[in-house]
């Protein structure tokens, strides 16, 4: 029996009920067991003796799967950085990136949107991330490097770590992959120098979530942030922004491929948009012309000249052709909630400004 992405979804948040379902949940459980003992092996050994490398190392990584913000926060690292003269570089897997593809189109989405939002800012991709550190400090001579996704590099010494976490569903049912959705024991949090609260909305209790990481980590700095929409970008229109409040009382299709397609929907929503149909696609999903023409399709149908996706989608729709159809792409930036002095002392210590 194969199992499809959607029933495991279903599995692991037990929205899947009989006995069949109990049964294949008790195997992912046994199987997250061997997974977890895995991890701590492999985490212990990497961690033994890491490599340093002659610049400073900040990773900025999650405990869960799915969309916690990562990028959003690396990108605001890179840039606060950078208007301090530091030298920076990001280093990126580049997830499905395309080597057929030329230049930025074969690097990936978070890679491609990264280098679009911060053109000064080289943008490594390589999956072994100390070829690509030797590849920014010699060909950049960067000062800083900022490992994407780096939780999980143990082969790498980091100077510095943070960790995002959503404030709305931070750790799923606490079960390891594949019963769950973490990467890792929540133990190793324990190692982590700044947690970063994602989409914390306005009035939301955190005190539950940040006694529970206190617990766990009690020297670690807990900061709170947002996604705040900055305006929007029409595809095929470059440089054309328009303000949030453009299509406020406009019903919209909207779609993203991303891992938490919900929250994208409400910041439409809470933008006073009316969010006619959404359509999901998996997270990083390769769009193709039937795809952009099935969702061009629908907005039709619906009589609806607006179409709505994120940032990180629409550099993968780019070179496709989407004719004269209304597509925007939301602008957002990670803002800092709470904490934010102490967050960027910890940052610009070290580098002693």
């Amino acid at each position: 029996m194969s199992l499809s992405r959607d029933y495991l979804y279903d599995l692991v948040t037990c929205k899947a009920k009989g006995p069949l379902a109990a049964l294949l949940r008790g195997l992912l459980f046994l199987f997250s067991l061997l997974y977890g003992l895995a991890v701590v092996i492999l985490a212990g050994f990497y961690k033994l003796r890491p490599a340093h490398v002659s610049c400073k190392v900040i990773s900025v990584g999650n405990i869960t799967l799915g969309g916690t913000g990562k990028t959003a926060l690396v990108e605001y690292l890179a840039a606060k950085l950078s208007r301090k003269g530091i030298k920076v570089a990001v280093l990126t897997r580049g997830y499905k990136r395309n080597v057929k593809l030329p230049g930025m189109q074969g690097m990936g989405d978070e890679p491609q949107m990264l280098q679009k939002k911060l053109p000064q800012v080289p943008v490594v991709v390589d999956k072994d991330r100390l070829r690509a550190a030797g590849q920014a400090i010699k060909d950049y001579a960067a000062d800083a490097l900022i490992l994407d996704d780096g939780m999980q590099q143990w082969r790498i010494f980091k100077d510095l770590e943070f960790i995002t976490i959503d404030a709305g569903n931070p750790f799923g049912n606490y079960r390891l992959l594949p019963a769950g959705f973490l990467r890792q024991p929540l133990g190793a949090l324990r190692h982590s120098e700044i947690f970063v609260l994602t989409q914390v909305n306005p009035g939301q209790d955190t005190t539950a979530l940040t006694e529970r990481l206190k617990q766990i980590n009690p020297r670690a700095l807990i900061a709170e942030s947002r996604h705040k929409p900055e305006g929007f970008s029409k595809l095929g229109s470059p440089g054309e922004i328009l303000s949030v409040d453009s299509f406020k009382g406009v019903s919209a299709v909207v779609f993203s491929g991303i891992g938490s397609p919900q929250a994208f929907e409400d910041t439409v929503r809470w933008l006073g948009i009316g969010v006619a149909r959404a359509l999901r696609f998996a997270d990083h999903h390769d769009y193709t012309e039937t795809d952009l023409e099935g969702i061009i399709g629908c907005a039709k149908k619906m009589c609806l000249d607006t179409i709505i996706t994120t940032e990180k989608d629409a550099v993968k729709i780019a070179r496709l052709k989407f004719g004269r159809s209304r597509i925007f792409s939301l602008n957002i930036k990670l803002v800092i909630t709470k904490n934010e002095a102490e967050f960027d002392r910890r940052l610009l210590k070290l580098f002693s400004l």
